[in-house]
C-alpha cells in the first residue's frame, strides 16, 4: 500500500506527528506542494519523491518537505520554498545525528534553490506557564535552539503551526482521574450538558456539508480564515475512517446535538498514540447547554478508546497573557486538565538572503489580500 512503509518507519521514531505522515504530504500535492521524502540510517541520507525508503537499512530519522515553485519560468524558475511541517523526526538529544541531519537538510535546500527551508519540531523547551509555580525548562530544548542559532538558522516571522500546546494524559489514568484532573467549573459544564440533554456521536461522510457550513459560520464569527469545502473534504477523504492498529493515521468528526440539532463539532486525527484536535467549529444555538464541553469529554475518550497516549488541544498562545487572542480558548483547553507544553517553533534555514528578504516583505501584504478575499467568499457562499 502506498505510504504504508513510509508511515510505520515514521511510528517507530521519537515523537512522530500525523503532518509528517504519507497522507498529509499526498493531501498538499493536491494543492501545488511536491511532497519529498528523505531518510537517514547509520551511512547515509536518501532523498526521494516516492515514501519507499529505498536503501536504508535502519532508519534513524526522516523528513516529509512539502516544496512549491514560487515562480514558474525565467531565469529564477528554480526558487521554491520547502517546509517541513512538524519534522524532521528524530532523536533530538542525539548531537552527532542532530548535526548530520540539519546539515544534510542544508545541502538539500541549496540544491534544490530554496528561498527558505522551514521547520517546526515539536522540540519541547519546558512546561507549565512561565513565570508560574508549574513551569519547567528542558536543557534539551534549549541546546537544539542554541544549536540551529550557530549554524546560521532564523527564528521564523511566520509560524505556520501553534508552537504551543496543551497536552492530556488519556493513558495512564480513568475516567474518574480525568475528570477529578479538570477545574471544578469544566466539571461541572461537562455533567451539566450530558444532564440537559446534549448528545455526542461520531460522525460520517454524509455530514460534510453539515460540518463546512458550521465551520464557515465558526471562522465568520471568531474572525479567523478557512479555506474552501474541497480542501477539507480532500484532508478528510484522504486519511482513513477506521483504526488499524495506527499504522496510518486516521479522523473521525465527533458532533454535539441538542433534539437531533447538531450545535458543535470537532475533528480529531490520530496517529501513532496521539491523538489532536484540529478543527473545531459551533453555532450559537443552546451555547448555554455548555455543548462544548461534553464534546471535548467525548473526544477524550475518543483518544483513549483508540490507544492514543496523549490527547493534543492543539495550540496555546505564544504569549501567555490574559490580552492575547487566545486567551480565552486557552482558558477553556486548560480547564480540561491538561499540562502546557511549550516548543521551539519555526526556523528557517536562508540559502538565499535577498530573495528571503524580498518574500518576507510581500507575503504579509499577499497573505493579507488573500485572506480578506477568503472570509469575503465565505459570507458569499453561507449567504448563497
Amino acid at each position: 500500500m502506498d505510504g504504508q512503509i513510509w508511515n510505520e518507519a515514521i511510528a517507530r521514531l521519537p515523537n512522530p506527528h500525523f503532518l509528517q505522515s504519507y497522507e498529509w504530504g499526498q493531501v498538499k500535492a493536491g494543492y501545488g506542494w511536491e511532497p519529498i521524502y528523505l531518510a537517514w540510517d547509520g551511512k547515509q541520507c536518501v532523498v526521494d519523491n516516492q515514501p519507499l525508503l529505498r536503501g536504508i537499512e535502519d532508519i534513524q530519522a526522516a523528513a516529509l518537505v512539502l516544496k512549491k515553485k514560487v515562480i514558474s519560468g525565467g531565469f529564477s524558475a528554480r526558487l521554491c520554498v520547502l517546509y517541513c511541517p512538524k519534522g524532521p523526526n528524530l532523536d533530538w538529544s542525539d548531537e552527532p545525528l542532530r548535526k548530520r541531519v540539519l546539515a544534510d537538510l542544508q545541502k538539500f535546500a541549496r540544491q534544490q534553490g530554496a528561498i527558505f527551508l522551514k521547520l517546526d519540531p515539536d522540540v519541547v523547551l519546558g512546561t507549565g506557564i512561565p513565570g508560574s509555580e508549574s513551569e519547567g525548562t528542558e536543557a534539551g530544548g534549549e541546546a537544539v535552539r542554541r544549536d540551529l542559532s550557530c549554524r546560521g538558522w532564523r527564528y521564523s516571522e511566520e509560524q505556520i503551526q501553534f508552537k504551543n500546546t496543551v497536552l492530556l494524559d488519556v493513558e495512564t489514568s480513568t475516567e474518574e482521574e480525568m475528570l477529578a484532573r479538570m477545574k471544578q467549573k469544566t466539571r461541572y459544564n461537562v455533567r451539566l450538558a450530558a444532564k440537559k440533554g446534549v448528545t455526542v456521536r461520531v460522525g460520517t461522510k454524509e455530514d460534510w456539508p453539515l460540518l463546512y457550513q458550521m465551520y464557515a459560520e465558526t471562522s465568520l464569527r471568531d474572525g479567523f480564515v478557512i479555506r474552501d469545502e474541497e480542501y477539507y473534504r480532500a484532508v478528510w477523504e484522504r486519511f482513513k475512517w477506521k483504526v488499524d492498529g495506527q499504522k496510518t493515521p486516521v479522523a473521525e468528526p465527533l458532533i454535539a446535538e441538542v433534539d437531533g440539532q447538531a450545535v458543535a463539532a470537532v475533528f480529531l486525527f490520530a496517529f501513532a498514540g496521539r491523538a489532536y484536535y484540529v478543527y473545531g467549529m459551533s453555532r450559537e444555538a443552546h451555547r448555554e447547554l455548555m455543548p462544548n464541553y461534553l464534546l471535548q469529554w467525548e473526544a477524550m475518550r475518543w483518544a483513549r478508546a483508540h490507544g492514543c497516549r496523549l490527547y493534543d488541544l492543539w495550540g496555546a498562545p505564544d504569549v501567555f497573557d490574559e490580552h492575547d487572542s487566545m486567551w480565552g480558548v486557552f482558558r477553556f483547553k486548560e480547564g480540561l486538565g491538561g499540562c502546557v507544553v511549550r516548543t521551539l517553533g519555526a526556523w528557517d534555514f536562508v540559502p538565499n538572503a535577498l530573495w528571503y528578504g524580498l518574500y518576507t516583505q510581500v507575503m504579509p501584504r499577499l497573505l493579507g489580500f488573500l485572506r480578506s478575499r477568503g472570509q469575503a467568499r465565505t459570507r458569499e457562499r453561507l449567504a448563497g
